[in-house]
């Protein structure tokens, strides 16, 4: 008989406190310093050495013709299977690979995954 007057506290305090959740589409989530989200490519600074590919480990990285520059090849970014390491951005002589804080990617087209230049 004890458990029912300690199950109406814990209902009372339920029903009185501050959800922990967020509406997250309606309010903005503030990121951590550091988060690694999505990878920008800046195709301007980019040379087309491919040491991005050459070094992600994950193999998200693949050397493709540009539509802009013919002759010239640059990355084509998976996420689906990148792991957001960011090896690909310290292997960049150029600096052409940044990070960003943008981590809303879910999609129900794996092909929305897949950045080209």
């Amino acid at each position: 008989m004890r458990v029912l007057p300690s199950m109406m506290r814990q209902i009372l305090r339920g029903i009185l406190e501050k959800p922990n959740t967020r509406e997250h589409p309606y309010t903005s989530i503030a990121v951590p310093p550091g988060f690694r989200g999505k990878p920008i490519h800046d195709p301007v600074k980019c040379m087309s050495c491919g040491l991005c590919a050459r070094d992600c480990p994950a193999g998200a990285i693949e050397m493709i013709e540009s539509w802009v520059s013919p002759g010239h090849k640059m990355p084509s970014f998976n996420l689906d299977r990148c792991v957001f390491c960011y090896q690909c951005a310290e292997s960049c002589p150029r600096g052409a690979i940044e990070p960003s804080a943008l981590f809303e990617l879910a999609t129900t087209k794996k092909e929305r995954l897949i950045i080209k230049p």
